[in-house]
């Protein structure tokens, strides 16, 4: 199932998509009581498939970010090799100490955008705007101490994210990348998310982010270092994941700081980031928002 969240009558909904058509879900409009009671819902025939019916036209719509998370968005850093490589300065070629755990840190829920939302360039606080293309988690049911065998259990669905990160801030607190991370709107999510059920297997995924139509990052989830259900694991461990929370799983390699010479984004830029079997999530940035 592809669910979106839009805008239509004066009100947020929910929707089930059928190729280019929305129909809207008799459920809540809170999408994490909506996971929460997922059940609930299931049970009384409400997520049933619903005929589209004349439906609302998919791109005639004003669609939000397809996730709420109900707190801060939890985020896992270096978790592709050669992004890890390029971050560190390391060369192709020389031994690399691979982490023995992720590296977790977070973005604030203020940082959430929608899939077609422009972006603004926060000009005045940094001059090192990036991009990070990233398979973003939504946990259905929550839990602590989960094991990884039955980590994948806990998903409820996926999406596509852009960890929008602000690298001279990043850098200049000590080593803490909260601030650089948590500008506001730097984390567009969308366009759908689709329900653990119909994606499969998320480590079989390519991923992909372009800027003005040059592709920049072009990876595959089999490459990440800790997979999908390690991550959950391992967050988990003595820390109780909730329904709807967002965790978000790491970027490939091609980030623009690592680049000779370091590109960021500027006014206008279109980011275009798609992961398989999910879609495009597509953004322009802005200097005057």
């Amino acid at each position: 199932m592809k669910l979106v969240r839009f805008q239509h009558g004066g009100r947020i909904r929910i929707g089930q998509v059928h190729d280019d058509l929305v129909v809207s879900l008799a459920t809540p409009d809170d999408l994490s009581a909506l996971i929460g009671n997922w059940d609930y819902y299931a049970a009384k025939g409400t997520l049933d498939e619903p005929t589209p019916g004349p439906g609302l036209k998919i791109n005639d719509l004003a669609l939000l970010a397809p996730a709420t998370p109900p707190r801060n968005v939890i985020c896992v850093g270096w978790n592709y090799l050669k992004h890890f490589n390029e971050s560190i300065g390391k060369r192709e070629g020389q031994e690399v100490d691979l982490p023995d755990h992720p590296t977790f840190f977070s973005k604030l829920p203020t940082t959430i955008a929608g899939p077609n939302d422009a972006l603004p360039l926060h000009q005045a606080y940094t001059a090192k705007l990036d991009w990070e293309v990233e398979l973003a988690v939504v946990i259905g049911k929550g839990g602590r101490d989960i094991k990884e065998e039955d980590a994948l259990k806990h998903v409820f669905g996926y999406t596509v994210a852009n960890d929008i990160s602000a690298r001279d801030l990043q850098r200049a607190h000590g080593g803490q990348w909260f601030k650089g991370k948590s500008l506001d709107m730097t984390c567009p999510l969308g366009p759908v998310l689709v329900t653990a059920d119909e994606l499969g297997d998320p480590q079989s995924l390519e991923i992909t982010c372009h800027v003005n139509g040059k592709l920049m990052q072009s990876g595959h989830t089999s490459r990440q270092i800790f997979t999908v259900a390690r991550v959950i694991a391992e967050l988990s461990a003595g820390l109780t994941l909730l329904p709807g929370d967002l965790i978000l799983t790491g970027t490939p390699e091609g980030i623009g700081a690592a680049r000779t010479p370091p590109i960021f984004l500027k006014d206008d830029d279109i980011v275009e980031c798609g992961i398989e079997k999910i879609g495009v999530l597509r953004n322009v940035m802005r200097s005057t928002l």
